[in-house]
């Protein structure tokens, strides 16, 4: 599997996405991505200020096309869009292969593989070093779950959500950050297109057949949580989402010994499905606790504690939010992406 280093220079599609959600996965590798960004393509946005539209403190230059992006020399073309219906329109499309044909290597999350425009494209080959990884793809030999993770001694904390989209994978990088700079040996397991760009480590749990999914996420707990002392589990989608499929296997198929329940402060409803209401937290614990333990087939699991996203709230009004849950929930309760992910992780680890 290809993977982006250190080295690299890369340039992200982004159209429409800095101002909206469909940019999620792009403005997270710009978060915590390895490789240097060095242009955003952006046509809604070209010339404007990243900081000022999204908070994020880096001034990258935000231009129009893929054309205007190669001034800026990258060796890497990252797709960071998710349009609705998870394709590019033709438009976009045409710019990923002007960009192939200028020889850049190119990271897609989308379901669409991209490796299949090369053989339309002049030459209908790559250049010598260059790439294309489609990262969703089934990875080969996968079986069922057996519930083999109870065997490793590593402790593994895998995040759950009131709600799909509400920073599952922010917190569990954040803690990642944050351990690490501890020293503690510590391994993050990405289950979603942004996680594997970042960490290079996991499965594209949602390009996984739903009988083997259990099994993926097991064989990938089972290479990584071999190799350290703390293994960090990406989750996935809500139990309380109608449409959601992928949060059962990872809680059987990681075996998980605490889990961190995200929430976006202050919201009611599922975000795409207002007639269904998010209950109050400290039933939402009761469900990820039971549902972990399976009545009794499985160890008992604690909510250690909850990762409050207040992005959307200034500092005070955050600190209230954030004090509020901790007593509802009688659980430990900090923004992890604004205060950073010490605290939580001191408080999970404490003896």
């Amino acid at each position: 599997m290809e993977h982006l280093t250190a080295q690299h220079r890369v340039a992200v599609l982004l159209h429409r996405g800095i101002r909206d959600r469909s940019g999620k996965t792009g403005l997270a590798f710009l978060r915590y991505g390895e490789a240097k960004v060095v242009a955003l393509i952006d046509h809604d946005c070209a010339g404007e200020s990243l900081s000022e539209l999204t908070g994020i403190p880096h001034e990258i230059p935000i231009v129009a096309s893929v054309t205007e992006a190669l001034a800026a020399q990258p060796d890497i073309l990252l797709i960071g869009v998710a349009p609705s219906g998870g394709q590019l329109p033709d438009a976009w499309l045409e710019e990923v292969k002007l960009g192939i044909v200028a020889g850049l290597s190119v990271v897609n999350g989308l379901h669409t593989p991209i490796m299949s425009m090369v053989e339309d494209l002049p030459g209908s080959r790559l250049q010598k070093g260059q790439w294309i990884w489609d990262i969703r793809q089934e990875p080969p030999g996968l079986g069922i779950g057996m519930g083999r993770a109870r065997s490793l001694s590593c402790q593994r904390l895998l995040t759950v959500g009131t709600d799909m989209a509400v920073g599952k994978m922010s917190a569990g990088l954040e803690l990642r950050r944050a351990a690490l700079a501890q020293g503690i040996q510590t391994k993050f397991v990405a289950t979603g297109q942004a996680g594997l760009m970042i960490v290079g480590e996991g499965i594209p749990l949602d390009a996984v057949r739903v009988d083997f999914a259990a099994g993926a996420v097991e064989q990938a707990v089972l290479d990584l949580g071999s190799r350290c002392d703390l293994l960090l589990i990406e989750g996935q989608g809500s139990l309380l989402h109608p449409g959601s499929t992928a949060t059962l296997p990872l809680l059987r198929g990681s075996q998980p010994t605490g889990l961190i329940l995200v929430h976006r402060a202050g919201q009611e409803v599922i975000h795409n499905c207002p007639d269904v209401p998010i209950p109050p937290l400290p039933e939402v614990i009761e469900l990820y606790e039971t549902v972990a333990r399976g009545a009794g087939a499985f160890a008992s699991v604690r909510v250690a504690a909850i990762a409050l996203n207040t992005g959307h709230l200034d500092e005070a009004a955050a600190k209230t939010a954030i004090a509020q849950v901790a007593a509802e929930t009688g659980r430990f309760c900090t923004d992890v992406v604004r205060f950073g992910g010490a605290a939580l992780l001191n408080h999970i680890l404490k003896p």
